[in-house]
């Protein structure tokens, strides 16, 4: 009989589960639907009922469970309220391991989990020190030290977009506060930018902007995408070089949907790095996420598989 883990990434609409071999192997992967009725309160039960629909053709054990919330989670697998599930203050870990009788259960914040699996398998491999952020309607980030997720006192470790990075910013970040670096380098941030003094004689001008058009353009050499795509790796570069400075990584892995404009990115991105950088942090590497949404499943798996 095989031996598995299974990995669970909870998503806000779906919930991305994944088998693995007991070699870390992806050997099948499917997706539910996020249940938000009565405050999430069918959203493990619902996991619980998919794995086990799905046990009875595995002919094996299941040697571990990992699972990726999107919100803090302490190191005991306690979730400290998720605003996106309904959830209040619960122990996810003993929970899902009372439903499904396996002991080896471990929880974590989504973007953490995308982070470990990106060190194990994607574009972090190699290293067992790095930083991850992902660039999407908001900014995520993930932090890996020595191989182990860095989670903080209560869960909230690596909210690399809520760092402030402009002082002098008017406008109010969805946290609350203002100058935050998701205001520049998500999705939305950049397309706020574009916006804000948007040239007659820019490609952008009567189009739809999103964040690939603005990349499209700086690619194809339109001035005015290029001074917002600057100003995107300032930001981003400048909050990156501030982490470094604290978590000295070897590496740092960029994901997320922005992501896939390419090394226009890391190229503006590192610039920007380097120059806020102190000598002793200097010439890190930077690289593209490489896993896309499987991520969150390789690395809540890598959790229970090595404890």
């Amino acid at each position: 009989m095989g031996q598995y883990y299974v990995g669970v990434d909870v998503g806000g609409t779906t919930v991305k589960m994944g088998l693995f071999s007991d070699v870390g192997e992806l050997l099948e992967k499917w997706e539910i639907p996020t249940c938000l009725e009565d405050h999430g309160s069918h959203v493990l039960t619902d996991i619980v009922d998919s794995i086990e629909s799905k046990r009875c053709k595995w002919e094996g054990n299941i040697r571990g469970i990992g699972v990726g919330i999107p919100g803090p989670v302490t190191d005991d697998g306690v979730v400290l309220k998720c605003a996106n599930l309904g959830w209040g203050v619960f122990s996810v870990k003993n929970e899902l391991a009372s439903l499904t009788g396996v002991g080896n259960v471990k929880v974590a914040n989504d973007a953490n989990v995308a982070a470990l699996g990106e060190m194990w398998r994607g574009g972090g491999r190699g290293y067992d020190s790095i930083v991850m952020v992902t660039l999407g309607t908001g900014v995520g980030g993930g932090i890996i030290h020595q191989g182990k997720i860095l989670t903080g006192s209560r869960g909230a470790g690596g909210e690399i977009g809520h760092t402030k990075v402009n002082p002098n910013e008017t406008q109010t970040c969805g946290c609350g506060n203002r100058g935050c670096l998701e205001q520049y380098a998500s999705a939305t941030g950049i397309v706020r930018m574009a916006k804000e003094h948007l040239p007659e004689n820019s490609c952008l001008f009567n189009q739809e902007i999103t964040a690939k058009t603005v990349f499209d353009g700086a690619k194809a050499g339109d001035e005015y995408c290029k001074e917002v795509v600057d100003k995107f790796g300032r930001y981003l570069g400048l909050a990156l070089s501030n982490v470094a400075h604290v978590i000295d990584p070897e590496a740092f892995v960029i994901g997320g949907g922005v992501s896939a404009a390419g090394q226009i990115i890391l190229d503006v991105v590192e610039k920007y790095y380097e120059e806020n950088s102190m000598y002793a942090l200097k010439d890190r590497k930077f690289h593209l996420a490489e896993l896309g949404n499987d991520a969150g499943i390789y690395g809540t798996v890598r959790m229970v598989m090595f404890k």
